[in-house]
């Protein structure tokens, strides 16, 4: 099984890794692909100040740390994993990366880091609910 866990850092991040951890714990061949996905940098006022390779440097930063805590908990528990930092929309680069890496299913969190969330689930879940037909395990 190829599951793919997308991470932000958030509580509701640890809590599904942890969902991962209890569903693969004594089990074997399956994959755990984490990444972490940075919205672009697109503002002009920021592009003028900093060359392209440094913001790509500084999203390369925070997705890493963002991926902190859900790599200890993995590495805590023996479950191997794939990191990575990905750039992109939110939930339109979570879908297409599940594709490119014919995953089996999505587990996330229900909400995030972001300010404006929708009302019941985060937008980035909302939006990849409707992006995506593979199977999802929200995890509150």
């Amino acid at each position: 099984m190829k599951i793919l866990l997308p991470v932000d850092g958030s509580p509701h991040s640890d809590r599904a890794t942890k969902h991962v951890i209890a569903l693969l714990q004594g089990c074997s061949g399956h994959t755990v692909l984490l990444i972490n996905v940075q919205e672009p940098i697109d503002a002009p006022e920021v592009r003028s100040h900093m060359p392209a390779g440094e913001i790509e440097a500084m999203q390369e930063t925070r997705g890493g740390d963002a991926l902190a805590s859900a790599r200890a908990l993995l590495d805590a528990a023996g479950i191997g994993y794939v990191p990575s930092v990905l750039i992109g929309p939110l939930a339109a680069t979570i879908h297409q990366f599940a594709i490119d890496q014919a995953c089996d299913k999505i587990v996330m969190g229900t909400r995030g880091l972001g300010a404006l969330g929708g009302v019941l689930l985060g937008s980035v879940t909302t939006e990849l609910l409707r992006l995506t037909s593979l199977p999802v395990t929200l995890v509150k």
